[in-house]
C-alpha cells in the first residue's frame, strides 16, 4: 500500500488532539501515543509527498522526449501528448515540492 497525503494529515491531526488531550488530563501514556501518531502521519505525509515528485519527474523527462521525438519527426500527435504530459509532471512537482 502506497503512503497516502490525506491518511498522513489525518494521523498527524488526530496525533495532536490526542497529545493535547493527554496532557490536558494528565495522561502521560496518551501523550507519548499522540506523539507517536503524530511522528508516523507526517513521516506517511512526507512519503507520499516524496513519491508524487518522483511520479512528476517522470512524466515531465517522458513528455519531454516524446515531444522532442514528435517535432524532429513530424508527428503533431506525440509531440502535443508529450508536450500535455511533460505539462503535467511539472504541475505535480510543483504540487507536492517541498516548501
Amino acid at each position: 500500500m502506497s503512503p497516502s497525503k490525506t491518511s498522513g494529515q489525518f494521523h498527524s491531526v488526530k496525533g495532536d488532539l490526542k497529545q493535547s488531550l493527554g496532557g490536558a488530563f494528565h495522561d502521560h501514556s496518551m501523550q507519548a501515543e499522540g506523539k507517536q501518531e503524530h511522528v508516523a502521519g507526517k513521516v506517511e505525509y512526507d512519503a507520499a509527498r516524496a513519491e508524487g515528485y518522483a511520479e512528476g519527474t517522470k512524466d515531465r523527462v517522458v513528455g519531454t522526449k516524446d515531444s522532442v521525438l514528435g517535432a524532429l519527426t513530424g508527428n503533431a500527435s506525440k509531440q502535443s501528448s508529450g508536450n500535455a504530459q511533460r505539462n503535467g509532471g511539472e504541475l505535480r512537482q510543483t504540487f507536492n515540492k517541498k516548501i
